[in-house]
């Protein structure tokens, strides 16, 4: 069997690996138009901002390791063409040569394109994106430049808020902006956010909620030095764009069935509408066990998941996937926020009828001299009382109490399955009246 995988980052990776350590028959060719693969861009911030000593361990694999295995990888290589009816894929190498590769079955694994928005002076120099490992390159370089004062962050998601944080630590006037009134709103509360938010205030971030920009501003020599809002004109030497992501469906969208977010419809084996064709990771939909219906969630966590799933199902062994709740987490400035699930808003938003329940307590007890308060939301449906979502923030690491949450969405626990739920008690690790089951006994 020919399998030939479009894009080799982690989706990719994930099918490639388990389809060469697992199916030796199948013959695998694997291409990309970028000169590496693995990245893991999550890691860019801490790069940026010295948390780490260097980019190189961001990278955890190459192409050679998969040339070893017995792929034939094309790297710096891009697909102009896929013929689905011949099942076919056309290329052209960086040497401008063009080949043809035939396939059994295809997995499309192109990810997804920041959100670029068509702004006036959007052409100028200085101002840049965060995906690929030659933007951070390239945001590292300038801010690295003495000449590059204040840098102006358009998007208050994880990566905007994470690139702010970086921008900061490395001594630059830094300020924030999103149309949302507060930072993170995609994933928390605005009681929750609203830590985030004074903890970037407390860090030295200028945060500007609730304000657009509408347009760069350049000089003379084409370099841009001024974002534009409603509001007023702000100073900027470096702009960094971090307002999301969309599918990138361009080699198959005239083929193949779309779904949310315009991203490839796939069912629970990663099959699109063409029996032959799958599709994993960002440029594919997925299913929310807190919706409970197919929604579109970029996260290298699913991609790794879609990937697998994709190649069990290519080589014959049959496997479905069991939906994700979209857990995730970020870390800046010593607070802690993680979250799975849906918060209230987003419920509202897709017309779901839920509660919620909170609690704030420390997570020892008083008498341990190292400690910190947490703070949780249990968000659970009105009539069912399923559990689906919830949310933690604390100095102290408590993420794992998500996976615990992001099981009980999936499992379709109810909040009063969690009110006497049998969690240990030892000072040196939690209280004796535990924060979640107590949160639980005050659901209504």
């Amino acid at each position: 069997m020919n399998v030939v995988i479009v894009g080799t980052n982690h989706a990719g990776i994930a099918a490639a690996n388990t389809l060469l350590d697992t199916y030796p028959d199948v013959r695998v060719t694997m291409i990309d138009r970028n000169t590496n693969l693995s990245y893991l861009g999550c890691g860019t911030a801490l790069w940026v901002g010295r948390q780490i000593d260097s980019y190189e361990k961001l990278f955890y694999t190459n192409a050679a390791a998969f040339e070893e295995k017995g792929a034939e990888v094309h790297m710096e290589t891009e697909v102009t063409d896929i013929d689905f009816d011949a099942r076919i894929v056309s290329c052209r190498a960086k040497d401008g040569g063009t080949f043809e590769r035939p396939y059994d079955k295809l997995i499309l694994a192109t990810g997804s394109l920041p959100i670029s928005p068509k702004l006036s002076g959007a052409d100028l120099e200085g101002i840049s994106f965060l995906k690929l490992f030659q933007e951070g390159q390239d945001v590292d370089r300038q801010i690295s430049d003495d000449r590059v004062d204040t840098v102006a962050v358009i998007g208050a998601g994880y990566i905007g808020v994470e690139i702010a944080e970086a921008a900061c630590r490395r001594g630059k006037r830094v300020r924030l902006f999103d149309v949302a009134p507060t930072s993170l709103a995609s994933y928390y509360d605005p009681e929750f956010a609203q830590l985030m938010d004074e903890r970037l205030d407390k860090g030295g971030i200028e945060c500007h909620f609730g304000e657009a920009v509408e347009a760069y501003v350049g000089d003379e020599a084409g370099h841009v030095r001024a974002v534009r809002t409603a509001q007023d004109t702000y100073p900027a030497d470096l702009v960094v764009n971090a307002i999301g992501f969309v599918p990138n469906t361009a080699l198959g969208r005239d083929h193949l069935e779309l779904g949310a977010k315009g991203a490839y419809r796939v069912d629970a084996h990663q099959r699109t509408s063409d029996p032959d064709v799958y599709a994993v990771g960002d440029c594919a939909t997925i299913y929310s066990n807190a919706l409970r219906q197919e929604t579109y969630i970029a996260l290298a966590t699913n991609a790794v998941r879609t990937g697998i799933v994709a190649a069990h199902n290519v080589a014959g062994t049959p496997l479905e996937m069991i939906g994700v709740q979209g857990s995730n987490a970020i870390s800046v400035f010593g607070l802690n926020l993680c979250s799975t699930g849906l918060s209230v808003a987003a419920a509202e938003r897709a017309g779901m009828d839920v509660l919620h329940t909170d609690f704030s307590d420390l997570q020892r007890p008083a008498f341990m001299r190292e400690n910190a308060e947490v703070k949780i939301r249990i968000v659970y449906e009105r009539d069912s009382r399923r559990v689906v979502g919830a949310q933690m923030a604390s100095e102290y690491d408590v993420s794992m109490g998500i996976h615990m949450f992001s099981l009980a969405i999936e499992e379709g626990v109810t909040i009063d399955k969690l009110k006497l739920l049998d969690i240990f008690f030892l000072p040196h690790f939690n209280q004796p009246y535990n924060y979640i089951t107590m949160a639980a006994l005050n659901a209504e």
